[in-house]
């Protein structure tokens, strides 16, 4: 049945393939590099942090021997900083096994840290025409309509099921553009949340979804389980021009990146007060700043925050906790999105916001 889906879905790519900087270079990195960030992430927000990634890190050497410090702050706003960790770790693999160059076979590039069968079939068919499928959730939305499968498409079997069915109808000739095509589809056409442009979709011919009149209705998938719950409460400390901030524990949510000094649970001004006091610094002032919260994938974090003016002290670390000029904050450490209603307060903006004010 999906034989039929090839040729027009290839001519309807031809003509309204959107124009991305990653597609200008089918350059291994540079592809590798955008399918990572692409990962629940939509394409125009990615555009400004592929563009900021690759001209300071332009190729796999790079990438390898860059600081951890300065590799997360690139990836400040994008989240998952795992991910990033990932292709550092993979990066210097290529460096070590291969010369500083992808390897051009889909079994390595899928023994490479962090890349899965998406990710090494998206590399292997883009940059080397190696025809293997890159299933993704909107190819996995294409086909589920195609077929109208009621098939819950979060289950491995089915996805492992799909990539069987793409591989054995993936053109050779056109293995790059095909996996692309239908990724574009899904991300352009065939769309979720019941807006779905039938009427524009190559495929309407042989759309099973379609036929029944059950596109809204697909695909299936299984009920996530709900976000646990965290109240924290936020502190904007200012030491004269100075902002404190702290490095987060090695291990965990948002490993070893930089965070306003926060404390659990919704606490009251006289707690706060005591806690500083503890840190054995002098409060001047302190203001309650309006709530917040950030959504992450399996966590919601519930936060209220207060601006506290400090006396001037001699500058040392208090338990992790430091102070330093707000333009270098800003400039040198990555601090997470999930502060960013409270690092404005120290005159900060975080991740995609810099591109988008600036």
């Amino acid at each position: 049945m999906l034989k039929q889906i090839v040729k027009p879905l290839l001519s309807w790519y031809d003509g309204h393939a959107r124009v991305l900087p990653w597609r200008e270079n089918r350059h291994p990195y540079r592809v590798w590099v955008s399918e990572i960030m692409l990962q629940q992430t939509r394409v125009e927000a990615v555009k400004p942090f592929f563009e900021r990634f690759i001209k300071a890190l332009p190729d796999v050497k790079s990438l390898a021997e860059c600081p951890e410090d300065e590799l997360l702050k690139l990836w400040e706003g994008l989240g998952y900083y795992n991910r990033v960790r990932n292709m550092q770790k993979a990066a210097q693999t290529v460096m070590e096994q291969y010369d500083g160059a992808f390897p051009a076979d889909y079994e390595k590039l899928l023994s490479l840290p962090g890349i899965g069968h998406y990710t090494a079939g998206a590399i292997g068919s883009i940059a080397f025409d190696i025809p293997m499928p890159a299933v993704d959730g909107n190819v996995l939305r294409v086909l589920a309509r195609v077929k109208a499968s009621y098939e819950d498409i979060l289950k491995q079997s089915v996805k492992s099921s799909m990539e069987k069915e793409v591989r054995k109808i993936i053109p050779a000739d056109r293995a790059g553009d095909f996996n692309q095509a239908l990724i574009e589809l899904g991300a352009i056409v065939c769309v979720p949340n019941g807006k779905a442009r039938c009427g524009a979709c190559p495929l309407a011919f042989c759309c099973m979804a379609r036929e029944k009149g059950i596109v809204d209705e697909l695909p299936k998938k299984k009920a996530k389980k709900e976000r646990r719950l965290e109240q924290k409460t936020v502190l904007v400390l200012r030491e004269g021009d100075r902002v404190g901030i702290r490095k987060r524990s090695a291990k965990g949510l948002l490993a070893g990146m930089y965070e306003l000094p926060n404390l659990e649970g919704f606490l009251g001004e006289n707690e706060v007060l005591e806690w500083i006091r503890k840190q054995g610094l002098s409060p001047l002032r302190i203001l309650p700043l309006a709530g917040a919260k950030h959504i992450f994938s399996h966590v919601e974090w519930q936060m209220t925050g207060y601006a506290v003016s400090l006396e001037e002290t001699e500058h040392m670390d208090r338990d992790g906790l430091f102070f330093t000029d707000a333009k270098e904050t800003e400039e040198k450490y990555p601090i997470p999105a999930a502060f960013a209603a409270y690092a404005r307060y120290m005159d900060i903006v975080l991740g995609q916001e810099r591109y988008e004010e600036r």
